[in-house]
């Protein structure tokens, strides 16, 4: 963190980041939200759900890699604003698309800019807080990650089920970017700026071999945490019979627990007494041992409440770990490569995403519920061994 940040307020611009965050992930993760009323007015399998989630992954998937090097080279500030400002164009575009493959297409470009949002994100947090607080506001911003889900989750089930209709939800999100894209192009001031970051980053990341054994688990903890946000509320709605706003208001307490989770092991993490890279090891090794057995749990529960208990203690592991895998990646690279580094960490969870919500989907089709939770079960597990072997090695 430069001495420039400290003195210009680096709380105030972590209040900013922490909200470009909520209102980003608001318009990104309302097409996981829209799910029963897509499935219904395009008269769509499962498995197209998943193709339209996947759809969405691949657009931030793709954009990532020029993203995170553009990030590094002319600093976060310009690339958030604009990133914010396509997030809400893009959102207000799903209301009209007029085809299921018209809705793909808007979707994919959802993603795309979507794509400034952690390449930005931690690239800023990196620049304005000091290095003993890291871990703690690293989580706090994720926070804006599952709090964005939760409104979303809450939002677009309620707008669907009364006489507005879920567009309603999606045009509200489009307002909110749009208001906080000028705050926040007005407000924020850029620790760091521009580096000059090579654009050959990311692949220069990968050649360092605990960056590709920690972004290998992360392609199956973001295979595990995508599909569980993508699939909870048609689960819960299909599978235990509640209703569509029960299984939004399940989805958005796995979020809140979520984020519990991310400020909680951050916390944790800034005071244990061991280097960065090993204390966040520790805490992802335990993070995807506990995911593990919940997804094996959530199969044998039935009652809608059971089920709220159980998806808000998954959510606290599998959806709480963002925060302490890009502060172990931040351990690995130097901060003024952090936006190459977080977007090569993004591809990664966003790999597992590309093949695991249609695998889900396609499970549910012609096996059920059980098999498809048991399959995020081995993900996580995989995870698990390769974190373990990894810290074995600290």
């Amino acid at each position: 963190m430069t001495s420039e940040s400290t003195s210009r307020g680096w709380k105030v611009n972590t209040v900013l980041i922490l909200l470009w965050q909520v209102t980003a992930s608001v318009c990104f993760y309302t097409i996981y939200a829209v799910t029963p009323f897509v499935r219904d007015e395009f008269l769509v399998s499962a498995t197209l759900v998943g193709v339209m989630l996947t759809t969405l992954t691949l657009g931030y998937t793709v954009f990532l890699f020029p993203v995170g090097s553009l990030v590094d080279e002319y600093g976060e500030g310009l690339m958030l604003v604009v990133g914010l400002f396509g997030l809400g164009l893009a959102a207000a575009a799903v209301t009209v698309a007029p085809t299921y493959l018209g809705l793909l297409f808007v979707v994919f470009v959802l993603g795309a800019f979507y794509a400034t949002a952690m390449p930005g994100t931690n690239k800023a947090v990196f620049n304005a807080i000091p290095t003993e607080r890291l871990n703690l506001a690293m989580g706090i911003k994720q926070v804006g990650v599952t709090a964005g889900s939760g409104i979303s989750a809450i939002l677009i089930p309620w707008f669907g089920a009364t006489r507005f209709g879920w567009e309603v939800g999606f045009l509200l999100a489009s307002v909110a970017a749009a208001v906080v894209g000028v705050l926040f192009y007005w407000t924020y001031e850029e620790g760091g700026g521009g580096d000059g970051g090579s654009r050959h980053g990311i692949r220069t990341h990968f050649s360092n071999p605990s960056y590709l054994v920690v972004t290998g688990a992360g392609f199956f903890l973001g295979a595990a945490l995508f599909t569980t946000v993508g699939y909870t509320i048609l689960y819960v709605d299909e599978s235990v019979g509640a209703s569509v706003v029960f299984a939004g208001v399940t989805l958005a307490f796995a979020q809140v627990f979520g984020s519990v989770g991310r400020v909680g092991f951050g916390w944790l993490a800034d005071r244990l007494s061991a280097p960065l890279t090993t204390s966040t090891l520790r805490i992802l090794v335990v993070q995807a041992g506990a995911s593990t057995l919940l997804f094996l749990a959530v199969t044998r529960v039935e009652s809608p409440l059971v089920t709220l208990f159980a998806f808000s203690l998954l959510g606290t592991f599998v959806l709480g770990f963002t925060g302490i895998y890009y502060s172990c990646i931040g351990s690995l690279v130097p901060t003024e490569q952090m936006g190459s580094a977080t977007a090569g960490g993004q591809i990664a969870l966003n790999s597992g995403a590309l093949v695991a919500p249609t695998t889900f989907g396609f499970l549910v089709d012609v096996r059920g519920y059980s098999e498809a939770w048991t399959m995020l079960a081995l993900a996580t597990f995989a995870s698990f061994l390769l974190l373990f072997a990894l810290l074995r090695r600290y």
